[in-house]
């Protein structure tokens, strides 16, 4: 039985909840082994980010290739991209190595809606969109990339209208939207031009810190494994959504807290 490595290209979390520490757990225990290569460190814990430390650019095309280069990676995951110049290093490397199934997770909104990368980013974010098999905004990034509004009622239009503006397919995540019954997910898959719904019940939880990092992570591990583009978006949101029911009761440090990674391994012991 062979590995499915999976590469996480993004930034550290010093608490474990999100970041690259999110990405291991979660691409571990989706069936992945995941190797990584590291944007910036951060001082962060389940209250916030203290410091961030960048990582220079030529130094993470160094880690690429020496992953890339000893292992045959199955998929990647790609999260917080800082600046312009890490932008355009992650973009050579991605054609260089020739990776496919390319999971991005576009992160440029914080909680508070204040913007997390330079308007120069965002324009280089932009550029290598089309890079990617899939992209993974919340409302917010949404609304960010397109210039526009998004409710609920508009969302499949506007997965549409993304995909097509980027040309991947775009997993528009609704969990900004106005408190529901339901969190809805709108699937939009470019190859097939169909959109897809995905609807689950809204499982309250102060326990929801790198829901994104999981959730792409989770998609990036099941594509590893040759699954459909909505077999794997599919099982990437249970995964997730049992993960914050899973975890709502547990208590880690003072504020937000992750999700139960390992629900599906608790379950079995």
């Amino acid at each position: 039985m062979e590995y499915r490595p999976v590469l996480s290209i993004a930034g550290s979390d010093s608490g474990g909840c999100a970041g690259i520490q999110a990405d291991i757990k979660s691409i571990s225990a989706c069936g992945g082994f995941a190797c990584t290569a590291l944007t910036a460190l951060t001082a962060q814990n389940t209250q916030g980010v203290n410091g961030v430390f960048a990582v220079p650019p030529a130094f993470l095309g160094e880690q690429m290739d020496a992953v890339c280069n000893d292992i045959d990676i199955k998929a990647v995951k790609i999260g917080m991209l800082h600046s312009a110049e890490v932008i355009n290093r992650v973009a050579e490397k991605l054609t260089a190595h020739r990776l496919q199934k390319i999971v991005l997770d576009p992160v440029m909104v914080a909680t508070s809606g204040d913007p997390l990368i330079s308007p120069e980013a965002i324009d280089a974010l932009k550029r290598i969109l089309p890079q990617a098999s899939l992209i993974t905004p919340n409302i917010p990034e949404a609304e960010l990339l397109l210039g526009e509004t998004i409710a609920r009622d508009t969302m499949e239009a506007q997965a549409r209208k993304m995909g097509q503006t980027f040309q991947t397919a775009v997993l528009l995540k609704g969990g900004h939207l106005p408190q529901s019954d339901t969190m809805l997910d709108v699937l939009y898959d470019l190859n097939t031009d169909s959109t897809h719904r995905f609807e689950n019940p809204y499982s309250p939880s102060n326990n929801t810190h790198g829901t994104g990092c999981s959730l792409s992570s989770a998609i990036a591990t099941y594509l590893a494994h040759d699954l459909g583009l909505v077999e794997a978006v599919d099982k990437g949101i249970t995964f997730v959504a049992q993960g914050i029911r899973s975890g709502a009761d547990k208590n880690l440090g003072k504020g937000h807290g992750p999700i139960d990674f390992f629900w599906r391994q608790n379950q079995k012991a």
